[in-house]
Parts: structure tokens; C-alpha cells; sequence
């Protein structure tokens, strides 16, 4: 008897083309994906950035800075990392610049993006910290539509398989990037078998991540940039297993990806902040004269704090300062700063005012024992002279 070969029953289809033509302009699905990800994420984070007391419109500052930071230090961790295909034998340097053909390192990108926002932070008097938690959720749905340029691109693909939802690939033209090599008849061509699509298992992955950080921010109440250590434990520890089933070329090291590697690394390194790092979520209120505080744009990963605040601040303040949950509610409620704390040459004011205080009162309280020491001797000599007086007369030279 013999068995007939096993076919798969469905299978998911690749575009043949990435690229369209608007006149001269072309419209590359890749940067489509990576614009409306930026979009997703600007809109979480202005909406939890809002909620913790920024005011409206601060994502766009903080955007300038870190989005094109993002996009060099993504393109620079993937050409360093992959030198050969830029600076080999057979290599092209003018490549490096051609993002719109993929490569992207998410390192780069992360690492990029967070010294652009820790410069614009700085210029807007926001803490680091609120910013990156702010971001937590919004960084991994923006890589998860940005993901979809993958598959435009019909790129990052894993081995072969028989699954229902394995992945037709096209061959590529060299010559004509972002559409397939067509044969004779004008048909794409296709890869043999199907592929499993790593790029949509890391899309649903990191979708996974955010449901995640914003369920166990509003449980655990996390601050200090732990809810962005969150972010970045789930999806390391994600693409930590999704990058062992990619095929497609890459650096190894010890006959392991390098991404493997990395992605190890950068697990620990954020398990250690989450665990080492302590401290209440943080608020802010502007520093200066009291402004109406600002709208809170409805982020369900926070307690609602906007019942009765007052009308939204229209022109950012000049900085902000930290306060408490219970503080920033009362503001909300009432548009009152809270007090703020003694700064240090206050404090050393207000002791050395204390120990004036307690020496003028060590001296009224001697200047009390004397006013005694002297009642008594006067009482001491009027007993005495009445005693005399009964005897003999007081000797005047005495």
C-alpha cells in the first residue's frame, strides 16, 4: 500500500508587491506599517501621559526627538550587525540607507528612541521614568503593526511546515525591489513549501505583551520605569524562542543567533531593574503658577481621577514636579497645587531657627534661676535682720 504525500489543506498568502507607484512618488508598505505603528503608540502613551498629569500634545514633543532616534539607532544596530551585506566583498555601502527594503534592529530602535525621549523629557521637565511607563504598552503594538511590513516584504520567515496557517513566500527580484520575480507568464514565482510566519507569531506575541503590562499596571500600581521593564521582560522573553525558528540569514555566535544572545541579555538586564527597583507610581503637577490641570484622555490601565477637574490646561507648564497618588487626586478635584517640600537650605533655616528658640528659652530659664537664687538671699537677710533686732543692734561696718 502507498501513502499519498501530505498536503497542506490551506495556507496563508504573501502580497506579490510591497510597492506601489503615486505618480513619481512610491508608497512602500513597509514604511506604511512602521508610520501607522508610531501613530498607535503616540496614542496610548498621550493618553496615559495625560493621566498622570502632562499636559495634551507632550507626545509630539517627545516624538520629534525619539522617533528618528529610533529609526537611526534601528538602522545602525542592523547594519553593524550585518556588516557583509553593506561593506563585504560583494556588498553595496549606499544600501545602509535604504530602510524601506527592511532591516530594523528592535535594539537599535530601543535604544535610540530612549536617549531622543530622555532628551526631549529633559527640555519638557518630565521624568524619564513616567515617559518610558507611559510607553510601555504603546511600544508593543506598534512593533506588532510593524510587523505586518514583514510580510509585505515577505521577509523573517522560519522553516518549513504543513500547518494550516503555513506561509506562501515569493521569491523577491533583486532588481526590483518590494515586488516578486515573475517567469515567463508574467506569474510570481513562490519559494517550495510553506513557511511558518515568525513575523505574525512576534505581531500576536507582542499584542500578548501589552494586554499584559496594562493588566498588571492597574493591579501592581507600577512606577519608577517598571512597567516598561515589564514590557521589555515579555516580549525578550518572546522573541527569545520566535527568533530560534527564523531561517533567514543572521550572525551567529556559538552556533546561536545573535539575537538569541541579545535577547537573553536583555531579559536579565530588565528582570534585575523590575526586581531591584522600588517605588509608587509617580504624578505630576506643573511647577509655577497653578494651572488648570489637564484632561485625562481615558487610559483603562488608571484609577479614574477626572471626576469634577477643572477645564484642560491649553499651554504646557515650564516643568513638573512629583507628587503622590492622593495629591494628584486632590489637584484634579480642586485645581490647588499641593504644597511643596522644604527645599535643603530651607530646612537648615528652619533648624537653625529652632535652636535660637531653645537657646533663648535655656536663657529666660537661667535668668529664672537667678531671679529665685536672688528672692531667697533677700529673704534669707530680712529673717536674719528680724533676728538681730530681738538681741543686740546690726554692727553698721558688717
Amino acid at each position: 500500500m502507498t501513502l499519498a504525500p501530505m498536503t497542506p489543506l490551506a495556507a496563508m498568502p504573501s502580497p506579490s508587491t510591497a510597492v506601489w507607484q503615486l505618480g513619481p512618488v512610491p508608497i512602500r508598505a513597509y514604511a506604511l506599517c512602521i508610520i501607522v505603528g508610531i501613530v498607535v503608540a503616540c496614542v496610548v502613551t498621550e493618553y496615559r501621559l495625560r493621566r498622570r498629569g502632562v499636559a495634551p500634545g507632550a507626545v509630539l514633543d517627545i516624538a520629534v526627538w525619539a522617533v528618528p532616534a529610533g529609526i537611526i539607532g534601528a538602522r545602525l544596530y542592523h547594519v553593524i550587525t550585518s556588516p557583509e551585506k553593506y561593506f563585504g566583498a560583494d556588498g553595496q555601502p549606499l544600501k545602509a540607507f535604504a530602510i524601506w527594503e527592511g532591516g530594523l534592529g528592535i535594539w537599535g530602535a530601543v535604544a535610540g528612541g530612549a536617549v531622543g525621549a530622555w532628551l526631549a523629557a529633559r527640555q519638557l521637565g518630565i521624568p524619564l521614568s513616567v515617559v518610558a511607563d507611559a510607553l510601555a504598552p504603546g511600544m508593543p503594538l506598534a512593533q506588532a503593526v510593524g510587523r505586518l511590513g514583514n510580510w509585505f516584504n515577505n521577509e523573517l520567515y522560519g522553516g518549513r511546515t504543513s500547518l494550516p496557517w503555513g506561509l506562501e513566500v515569493h521569491v523577491m527580484d533583486p532588481d526590483n525591489p518590494g515586488r516578486a520575480l515573475r517567469d515567463d507568464a508574467g506569474n510570481p514565482v513562490l519559494q517550495p513549501g510553506l513557511y511558518h510566519p515568525t513575523f505574525l507569531y512576534e505581531a500576536l506575541w507582542n499584542v500578548g505583551v501589552a494586554a499584559l503590562v496594562l493588566v498588571l499596571d492597574r493591579k501592581l500600581r507600577l512606577g519608577k520605569g517598571r512597567a516598561f521593564a515589564l514590557y521589555v521582560m515579555g516580549y525578550t522573553a518572546g522573541r527569545f524562542w520566535i527568533e530560534l525558528m527564523r531561517t533567514d540569514e543572521a550572525n551567529h555566535i556559538l552556533g546561536v543567533r545573535l539575537n538569541v544572545w541579545t535577547a537573553a541579555l536583555v531579559f536579565l538586564g530588565a528582570l534585575a531593574y523590575f526586581v531591584r527597583v522600588r517605588g509608587p507610581r509617580e504624578y505630576l503637577v506643573p511647577i509655577g503658577e497653578p494651572t488648570a490641570p489637564a484632561t485625562p484622555g481615558g487610559d483603562v490601565s488608571q484609577v479614574d481621577l477626572a471626576a469634577g477637574e477643572p477645564a484642560a490646561a491649553t499651554v504646557a507648564p515650564e516643568g513638573y514636579r512629583v507628587v503622590t497618588e492622593d495629591q494628584f487626586r486632590a489637584y484634579r478635584e480642586t485645581g490647588a497645587l499641593p504644597p511643596t517640600e522644604p527645599t535643603a537650605p530651607d530646612a537648615d533655616r528652619a533648624d537653625d531657627a529652632d535652636r535660637a528658640d531653645d537657646a533663648d528659652r535655656a536663657d529666660d530659664a537661667d535668668r529664672a534661676d537667678d531671679a529665685d537664687r536672688a528672692d531667697d538671699a533677700d529673704r534669707a537677710d530680712a529673717d536674719a535682720g528680724r533676728a538681730d533686732g530681738g538681741g543686740r543692734p546690726a554692727d553698721r561696718d558688717s
